[in-house]
Formats: C-alpha cells, sequence, structure tokens
C-alpha cells in the first residue's frame, strides 16, 4: 500500500504539514538556536558525518520517501509557527505493518502537550488511515522529556536495547515504547484528551 502524499494532521493549535522548500530560514533559524539542546538526542552516523545535503535535496529526498509509503515527514507548527519535526520512518508493510517515530522540538515550547498530540496524530493516523498494526519509539533512558511523551500517552515500555542506536558520536542504549492497534480502539488522541481530563 502507498500512502497518499501531502498529508496534513491538525489538533486545535497543532498541525502537522509536509516540510517545503520555503521553510529554509525558519528551519534554519529554529534549529540553529537549539543545536546544543538537540545534540545528544539526534542520530550520528558511526562513519562520520559526510557533506550535509542542501535544504531542497533534504525536501525532495522526503517527499520521495513519503510517496513510496516508506516514511511520512511532518513538520510540527504550533500557533502557524514552525517549531519542530516528527517523522514515521521505516514504513514495513506486508505481514508486520509497522513503524518507529521520531521527533524534535523547539525548547522554547518543549512542555506545553505539542509533542504528544503531534504524536497522538500521526498514530491514529498510522492505525486508521495506513491500516499499520504497530507504531514504536526508542528513547535514550536520560531523555526524561521524551520518557514523559510516551507515559502521558501510554505506551507499553518493551524494555532496554542495548547500544541500539548510534547517538551524538557514541552508540547508546535505548528503551523501545510502542503501541499495536489493538490497545488503542478509541483512538489514541482521544485516550490523551481523556487521561489529561483525568489528571484535570
Amino acid at each position: 500500500m502507498t500512502p497518499s502524499w501531502p498529508v496534513e494532521l491538525r489538533e486545535g493549535p497543532v498541525r502537522l504539514r509536509p516540510l517545503r522548500r520555503g521553510d529554509a530560514a525558519t528551519w534554519r533559524r529554529v534549529r540553529a538556536a537549539n543545536a546544543a539542546w538537540l545534540r545528544p538526542w539526534e542520530a550520528t552516523s558511526p562513519e562520520g558525518s559526510g557533506p550535509a545535503p542542501t535544504f531542497a535535496q533534504m525536501v525532495r529526498g522526503f517527499s520521495r520517501e513519503a510517496r513510496a509509503g516508506r516514511m511520512l515527514p511532518f513538520v510540527v507548527e504550533l500557533d502557524g509557527n514552525l517549531v519542530g519535526q516528527i517523522t514515521v520512518s521505516g514504513i514495513t508493510w506486508g505481514s508486520l505493518r509497522s513503524a518507529h517515530i521520531g521527533y524534535w522540538i523547539d525548547q522554547r515550547v518543549a512542555g506545553r502537550g505539542t509533542i504528544p498530540v503531534a504524536l497522538a496524530l500521526v498514530g491514529d493516523h498510522c492505525f486508521r488511515v495506513l491500516r499499520l498494526h504497530r507504531i514504536e519509539v526508542n528513547i535514550r533512558p536520560e531523555n526524561a522529556a521524551s520518557l514523559r511523551v510516551a507515559e502521558k500517552l501510554g505506551m507499553r515500555d518493551e524494555g532496554l536495547r542495548k547500544a541500539f542506536l548510534h547517538i551524538d558520536g557514541s552508540w547508546r542504549d535505548h528503551r523501545t515504547f510502542a503501541l499495536t492497534t489493538e490497545e488503542v480502539p478509541e483512538g489514541l488522541l482521544t485516550r490523551y484528551r481523556a487521561s489529561r481530563t483525568t489528571r484535570g
């Protein structure tokens, strides 16, 4: 199955949409302002970094992968401002029907519930539109903010993966959190909303 692309998703002030070439200046500014904050959590290559793609090349690559059904790369907007990205990657069809999700957020708006809403939106899209069976996020044990995201969404802790991803120059352990579609029959966003009401 090849999903249609582009896709836009929205809940209140949170909007997810494809990255565009016109986002270049804003994207670079947000990334530069958050470079030190994001560095401990971002993937690196064990062979070392080669020449970085241009912004236009990155956008074209994302779009190509999305049209092929292998990735869903979204910009995260809050109140109309670009504040991060969330990407569904490693989409596998056939008998597995699974994907993993990664994200980053501008430190200035972190802790406002933007990423839990974004993750719930893409989770529901994966389950209800793409008909995937399973989604997962992989989080460094030291990343307290991301661990809270998984907790808020009621994701199941599947344990520690030793030296799972190359992050910030070394192979790092990660905890895997997952959900299957059977675990959220009401929808992930609906469950998250209900949990916030309960916590009140």
